[in-house]
């Protein structure tokens, strides 16, 4: 959209049939659009876990940004400010904030590569990888055989990722992660990052119980 007010006159448009719960400008301004008790309509297909209609688990925030440039000061301190608010109330881990490309990442590129998750993580926000790749030595070209590929798939899956039971995960997901996980420079790095968060963070852990 041409900024926010654009996008704020779509999300309240009824015939558009889309929403979210918040708008942040760029310039830290914050709407509210729908209670944070009522459904919106920002995510549409996909999946996190075993949750399958995300719309119905999820408070979707919305930041003006193209995805082209870095997203301002005022526009991330509002975000720390609300993001810290609604995990209180709601008891949302860390692990559990996604972007749109986690939960569907063949069919959303946002919040893009110059979203700063890092800055989230270390605020407890989100989370981020600790693990350095280990006895994972080989050339870059040499490195991915299907072992390791079914290897990353399974870890994605692990964690959260719409990866289909025993399969590969496709091109657009690898894009996704190196989205959300910036500097993964190589196979050796990316398949240890995953798998760490895997162990750390398992989506459904506690679906026996809940």
């Amino acid at each position: 959209m041409d900024g926010a007010q654009a996008a704020l006159e779509r999300l309240c448009d009824p015939q558009a049939e889309v929403s979210a719960h918040y708008l942040i400008g760029a310039d830290g301004t914050v709407w509210q659009m729908v209670d944070e008790a009522m459904r919106a309509w920002h995510a549409g297909a996909g999946q996190w876990g075993g949750v399958v209609d995300v719309n119905s688990r999820s408070i979707g925030i919305e930041l003006d940004n193209l995805g082209t440039h870095p997203f301002s000061e005022p526009q991330m301190q509002a975000l720390d400010s609300l993001l810290a608010g609604v995990m209180a109330r709601w008891s949302i881990p860390p692990e559990r904030v996604i972007g749109h490309s986690d939960m569907a990442p063949e069919r959303k590129c946002d919040p893009g590569p110059r979203f700063d998750w890092q800055r989230l993580a270390r605020q407890g926000l989100s989370v981020w990888p600790d693990a350095k790749p280990r006895g994972l030595a080989a050339k870059p070209r040499d490195f991915w055989t299907e072992s390791r590929m079914r290897a990353f798939a399974d870890a994605l899956r692990t964690f959260g990722y719409p990866v289909p039971p025993g399969g590969l995960a496709p091109l657009a997901m690898l894009d996704a992660f190196r989205a959300r996980f910036p500097g993964l420079s190589d196979g050796p790095a990316i398949l240890a990052a995953a798998q760490d968060l895997a162990a750390r963070f398992p989506v459904d852990r506690d679906a026996s119980s809940t």
